[in-house]
């Protein structure tokens, strides 16, 4: 038990934190490949991101064909074998939509944001605080497990990166 005053020591499991961030920016690329390949009428609907995989609701009116499925995966293990930058960013909300940030869920945000873009905005900018890795190529593999329906209207895909794609894959 803790008390108030006491010496405390934080130490973060890298290994965790690492295939959390990579599950996370690939959710990023996910929703930008969604995008490109369904329409811009996907939108995130919720999602779930930990160390062991992702998943990630967004909007949609059917079921995503086994060729749709590859395209969005292959788009994704595009950007990510492209090595690109990912850098968040301190702005104002008003920077942030001019420049064309995504901000999901109506959520309300004060003045200043932090703002997550990879390829410097080229293919995906959204308002976001989480955890992410530098570049897309730490990702490792990207690799979607499922794609069924979690609500009317609404789509769900659960992935896998990393190391847990490369075990999949062997």
């Amino acid at each position: 038990s803790l008390r108030s005053g006491a010496a405390v020591i934080a130490r973060v499991d890298r290994a965790a934190r690492h295939a959390t961030e990579s599950n996370h920016t690939a959710t990023h690329l996910l929703h930008a490949a969604l995008r490109r390949a369904l329409g811009e009428h996907v939108r995130q609907a919720g999602s779930y991101v930990g160390p062991e995989k992702l998943r990630f609701d967004f909007t949609h009116t059917a079921a995503l064909g086994e060729q749709e499925l590859g395209d969005v995966e292959d788009a994704v293990n595009g950007w990510i074998a492209r090595n690109d930058p990912v850098h968040a960013i301190t702005t104002t909300l008003d920077e942030a939509r001019r420049l064309g940030a995504m901000a999901l869920f109506g959520e309300k945000y004060g003045d200043v944001v932090r703002m997550v873009e990879i390829a410097d905005g080229e293919y995906s900018r959204e308002l976001c605080g989480g955890t992410h890795v530098r570049r897309t190529a730490e990702i490792g593999p990207f690799v979607i497990v499922s794609e069924t329906s979690s609500a009317a209207n609404v789509r769900r895909i659960e992935a896998i990166t990393g190391p847990a794609a490369v075990e999949m894959l062997r």
